[in-house]
């Protein structure tokens, strides 16, 4: 799945959280927020300012990489339990570049070499379904609505 971008993709520092958080908003407000109802909406964006969230963030409880066009954050994507793709997001201005491939080849790296699982798994959205299947997740079951937000559950075979 990985392969050479002129992106850099890294570990995100503990002062990219509200840059990247802006980034996963931007985007959800322009390719999925349509799709939702305003509960779903209200939801997403209690989830990404819960200060629990950026709490377990910063204890490196809840991993996060980020994908960088020069000093501009184009991409990102956070991992919780381990092994659970929880937010992964492109900015508009990059989509069809291979940056959210690249950021699940990183991700699916870290979590089979230093973290010993051998699966990750995805609640997708129903924008991101086709992509996740496009990069080799394969569906749990068939799309849910939990708090507004729907989803379908998936896993990555690493």
């Amino acid at each position: 799945m990985e392969k050479s971008l002129p992106y850099r993709i890294e570990f995100a520092g503990q002062d990219e959280w509200e840059d990247a958080m802006g980034l996963a908003w931007k985007t959800f407000l322009d390719f999925e927020a349509q799709e939702y109802s305003p509960e779903g909406v209200r939801s997403f964006e209690d989830f990404i300012t819960d200060t629990g969230l950026k709490g377990m963030f910063r204890m490196g409880t809840y991993q996060m990489m980020t994908a960088w066009d020069g000093m501009r954050m184009v991409g990102m994507i956070t991992l919780r339990n381990q092994m659970h793709i929880s937010l992964l997001f492109v900015d508009k201005e990059y989509h069809r570049r291979g940056i959210g491939s690249a950021l699940i080849g990183k991700m699916a790296g870290y979590v089979k070499n230093e973290l010993g699982k051998k699966r990750m798994t995805v609640n997708a959205s129903p924008y991101g379904v086709p992509f996740y299947h496009q990069v080799g997740f394969r569906d749990l079951g068939s799309e849910r609505c939990q708090d507004g937000i729907k989803y379908t559950p998936m896993e990555y075979l690493l």
